[in-house]
């Protein structure tokens, strides 16, 4: 049977420890290619792709600089590590001739163009993956709500955030063997029952602006492809 999107334009989020698969930090870029192939193959079906990486493969600024360094400059080593992992995906991407561009929201011409909302436009809808760096550009601020600000101002259809678990749970399910998977869920019961799907910043600004949040289990890649093509793959947040 064919597959058919469900989707026009999506915007992938990716944590930055997916891409350092089993080793826990770095990259292992046997999983990176398997997530390139998965985009590859939603891009050949007609899908227009952003894709917002974390950094946490290499720094968590709030984590691994809380208590010995400055906040604003732990953050924007944070958004570094985000354009190294926003690099290696490009290239990859590359090698498999799919078209792509990174921006980056802190200006580094020498080896990113800057984020500019109508050229990553016109780049998505040209069959280009745009790739957007360094976060939001701004501290304080994570890569899960540079999602839902991306996602936003190129009106994308859906968030694909894929993670290390396959859906969002009541409890977290590595602690609490009670935990219940939610195949649906609703903004409002993210937030009032305080569930770790994005930080409350970012489930705030998907739900004001009405962007569906796909959860799934990076695990498997084709994930990517299952969600795009309308499977009930993880959980539905609307």
């Amino acid at each position: 049977m064919d597959k058919k999107p469900v989707y026009k334009r999506v915007l992938l989020k990716i944590s930055g420890e997916a891409l350092a698969g089993a080793n826990k930090t770095g990259i292992d870029f046997s999983v990176v290619r398997s997530v390139c192939e998965a985009v590859r193959e939603i891009v050949d079906l007609g899908v227009e792709v952003g894709i917002v990486v974390g950094g946490g493969n290499f720094w968590r600024g709030v984590k691994d600089g809380g208590g010995k360094m400055e906040r604003t400059r732990a953050d924007h080593m944070g958004m570094m590590a985000t354009v190294m992992n926003s690099l290696a995906l490009s290239d990859v991407f590359e090698q498999m001739g799919v078209p792509v561009r990174v921006q980056t929201a802190i200006t580094m011409s020498q080896i990113a163009e800057p984020y500019i909302r109508l050229k990553a436009d016109k780049h998505l809808k040209n069959g280009r993956v745009v790739i957007f760096g360094c976060g939001t550009g701004n501290p304080y601020f994570s890569t899960d709500t540079a999602a839902v600000l991306r996602a936003a101002e190129i009106n994308a259809d859906a968030i694909l955030l894929a993670k290390n678990i396959d859906g969002v749970y009541s409890a977290d399910p590595n602690v609490d063997p009670n935990a219940v998977k939610y195949d649906s869920i609703t903004y409002d019961e993210v937030l009032a029952q305080h569930l770790a799907v994005m930080d409350t910043t970012a489930t705030s600004l998907s739900m004001d602006n009405h962007i569906p949040v796909l959860v799934f289990a990076l695990a498997d890649p084709q994930n990517i492809v299952r969600v795009v093509c309308g499977e009930e793959v993880g959980t539905k947040v609307n």
